[in-house]
């Protein structure tokens, strides 16, 4: 086991989401992924041309729940509007049960599952976000859930995908892990637990590259696609039905 920072320890291609790391994990990937906080602010203000009253909202791989109750806040003024959490580690979603029991929120205006997201059940949606999540589900089966996730939405909804990307050339992939490496230091991390994570993750993390973000939403049916946020591999999408 080896130290990846903020009191977390993992192994070699054995990164979890689970155990005692839920307790330092908003820290810790609002420390690790760069404009992290700002890009649950942009999904907020992207989301009052989507959510309407009594849209049904997703969050897929909503971890502590962070960003739905952010979206939440956002939109309470709407009426009757549903956001659905899912995360497959149930030690996320009970912290963000946890979470929901600290706040006066109507029954069933938020709720958490501890779910598959390639399994679920969509209603129909007007807006679904998957905040870095697309990048650890198994590249066999993201385009089958991007087609699901286009086939629920309704005609003017949006799905908003944040994603690590890898580059299509090797000079841009090495200099961008570089300056990568370069602000994790920045952050207080040391060598060792940068060289520690980046261990942890071999094999669980899998970014496509922008193109391959692109063509995987057109494939699902998505025509209108920009990005709407990018600092070195991390970078946004939006795409609308």
């Amino acid at each position: 086991m080896k130290t990846t920072g903020d009191n977390i320890t993992a192994a070699n291609a054995d990164w979890k989401f689970s155990g005692d790391m839920v307790d330092s994990f908003d820290d810790h990937v609002s420390k690790s992924v760069p404009f992290y906080k700002e890009g649950h602010n942009l999904i907020c203000q992207l989301s009052d041309y989507f959510i309407k009253k009594d849209s049904f909202v997703y969050e897929l791989g909503c971890s502590t729940g962070t960003l739905t109750f952010n979206l939440y806040d956002h939109n309470r003024i709407k009426e009757g509007v549903h956001f659905f959490g899912y995360d497959i580690e149930g030690d996320m979603i009970n912290k963000a049960n946890e979470k929901l029991n600290k706040f006066n929120i109507t029954t069933g205006e938020i709720q958490f599952f501890d779910s598959d997201i390639t399994r679920i059940e969509f209603e129909p949606s007007d807006l679904i976000v998957c905040y870095y999540t697309l990048q650890f589900i198994h590249p066999k089966e993201r385009q089958n859930l991007v087609n699901r996730i286009y086939e629920s939405l309704n005609w003017g909804g949006a799905f908003i995908l944040f994603e690590k990307v890898r580059f299509p050339d090797a000079r841009f992939q090495d200099m961008i892990t570089t300056l990568y490496n370069d602000y994790k230091l920045t952050k207080g991390y040391s060598c060792e637990e940068i060289i520690g994570k980046t261990r942890s993750l071999k094999g669980i993390l899998e970014p496509f590259s922008s193109n391959a973000n692109i063509d995987m939403l057109k494939r699902a049916g998505f025509l209108d696609i920009c990005t709407i946020q990018k600092y070195l591999a991390f970078e946004g999408f939006l795409a609308i039905k």
